[in-house]
């Protein structure tokens, strides 16, 4: 980067593979029919805002390369006192959150500089990155500020993975979807109001518990 700027120009995906992802979901949304039926379901479409749709070596090549030129760019433009935090630590590849947080900040910021008025950039500016920032003080604190740090949190998600944690969870979803089939079915009269019909054909007042005599 060249210092002496006096602001630094966002790095904008230059890839082939990266540029051609971008412009495939544009056609996908704009293009005319045939080119919509050419690029085919757009649910299948890689995003680049989020990686984990980015399945092609060569995309996910660039999509780090670009990502990387961004948080260097952000780390200059946009961090001036570390006490207040916001600088995204050079080990962020290994932080899952800061892989998918990066990357939506990345597009979105890519999106306001292609628009033809300034509403996006300040919206950017006036939400996306404050709210950013913040998550970024919040679930990294100071933990990488001098070296990368194992996740803290590793003992407790293969707790979470084992086999007591999974039964008990998977105990309760069969619990959650017994009621459905044991719950009394609710019907409305306009002569008699409310009423509830349990499973074996009785009908019973919601008010008072009552079972009342006679068809619901």
């Amino acid at each position: 980067m060249n210092d002496r700027w006096l602001a630094q120009r966002f790095p904008m995906p230059t890839g082939p593979e990266l540029q051609g992802a971008y412009n495939d979901l544009y056609l996908a949304a704009n293009g005319d029919e045939a080119t919509k039926k050419r690029i085919g379901n757009p649910k299948d479409l890689p995003r680049p805002w989020d990686p984990p749709t980015c399945t092609s070596q060569e995309l996910r090549t660039e999509l780090w390369d670009w990502l990387d030129a961004v948080v260097t760019w952000f780390n200059h433009e946009y961090v001036w006192d570390l006490g207040s935090g916001g600088f995204i630590p050079a080990c962020w590849p290994l932080h899952p959150h800061l892989v998918h947080e990066i990357a939506v900040l990345a597009d979105q910021r890519r999106r306001a500089g292609i628009d033809t008025t300034s509403a996006s950039l300040e919206e950017w500016h006036r939400y996306s990155l404050p709210a950013f920032t913040e998550r970024l003080r919040t679930r990294t604190k100071a933990l990488c500020d001098d070296e990368h740090k194992a996740w803290p949190a590793r003992s407790r998600y293969t707790r979470f993975l084992g086999d007591t944690a999974t039964e008990v969870r998977a105990e309760a979803y069969k619990a959650d979807l017994a009621t459905l089939h044991a719950a009394p079915s609710r019907e409305h009269h306009q002569d008699a109001g409310l009423r509830l019909i349990t499973s074996d054909g009785q009908t019973i007042d919601p008010e008072t518990g009552e079972i009342l005599a006679g068809q619901p």
